[in-house]
């Protein structure tokens, strides 16, 4: 069975200007470098190297099958996420593609704001708490449709301005180039391939959410866990790696709760298959 185009939203935050040490990656603190994807129409400036996904999704609306791609990266506390999606005909506008993809219930509707890039409409929605904050921006350009997202605790707020500030939209945009993920992972596990790019990719139906242990909650430790797994043709989430961890128990806890997953396994010619998959999980109290 095909999954809907219905991904989950992380809590995120604004905008603010770079300045020219940051954005060659010159100077005090993280080397904010700019990256782009090959046939893409963005770039945009990141303290690392993100990590990429690529597969297809259905369009609710029509069942058409559409390439996306995801860009994610948790560095220093915060968490950043691109997903990039073809605008196929006939085409969308913000206002369907947010219909699409949902708008979390983290975000305040009253907050609404329509916004220009580089001459490309777009749509933003704050978040906020006592200790952190997000934002996110809906933005559409000639071919493709895009969901910039990224959270930080209130002292990295900083740090997310700029992610934002620097987005830029058009054709052959400038920035290093984010390598497409291989069609197989050349790995071998329990004699059989594992597969990073499908032709329908694993459908969620139960995510458990991690608990905060009582030392997380006394330190108030706040992040994002992110893990990488097998998503196993039978049905089992396996082989659990740590890509980012935090303290205090609360990277056991989120490995305890991906083992849980009920999904439906990817699919390549007609067949179930064996995937890898990435997941986060934030905690923010």
């Amino acid at each position: 069975m095909k999954r809907s185009l219905v991904l989950p939203l992380l809590v995120v935050i604004a905008s603010a200007g770079l300045s020219r040490s940051q954005e060659n990656g010159v100077g005090p603190g993280p080397q904010w470098r700019r990256y782009t994807v090959k046939r893409e129409e963005f770039s945009v400036t990141l303290p690392a190297l993100p990590w990429m996904t690529r597969g297809n999704v259905l369009r609710k609306v029509d069942g058409k099958s559409l390439l996306e791609r995801q860009l994610k990266l948790y560095f220093d506390g915060v968490y950043y996420s691109i997903e990039a999606f073809e605008n196929v005909e006939p085409r969308q506008s913000l206002e369907q593609f947010i219909d699409e993809v949902g708008l979390s219930s983290d975000y305040d509707p009253a907050t609404k704001r329509r916004l220009s890039i580089d001459g490309f409409a777009g749509i933003e929605y704050l978040a906020s708490n006592d200790i952190s904050s997000g934002m996110v921006q809906f933005l559409a350009t000639e071919q493709h449709l895009y969901r910039f997202v990224a959270s930080a605790p209130s002292a990295r707020a900083a740090a997310v301005k700029e992610f934002f500030s620097s987005i830029k939209l058009g054709k052959n945009p400038e920035g290093i180039e984010v390598s497409e993920p291989p069609a197989t992972q050349v790995q071998s596990y329990t004699a059989e391939t594992i597969y990073v790019e499908v032709d329908v990719k694993v459908r969620i139906q139960t995510k458990p959410q991690p608990s905060y242990t009582e030392d997380a909650l006394r330190h108030q430790i706040s992040g994002t866990v992110i893990l990488k797994a097998i998503f196993t043709k039978t049905g089992h989430v396996e082989n659990i790696r740590v890509v980012s961890g935090l303290p205090y128990g609360l990277t056991e806890e989120a490995v305890a709760a991906a083992r849980k997953i009920k999904f439906t396994p990817a699919m390549k010619d007609g067949k179930p298959v064996s995937m890898w998959m990435q997941l986060e999980y934030n905690f923010y109290f």
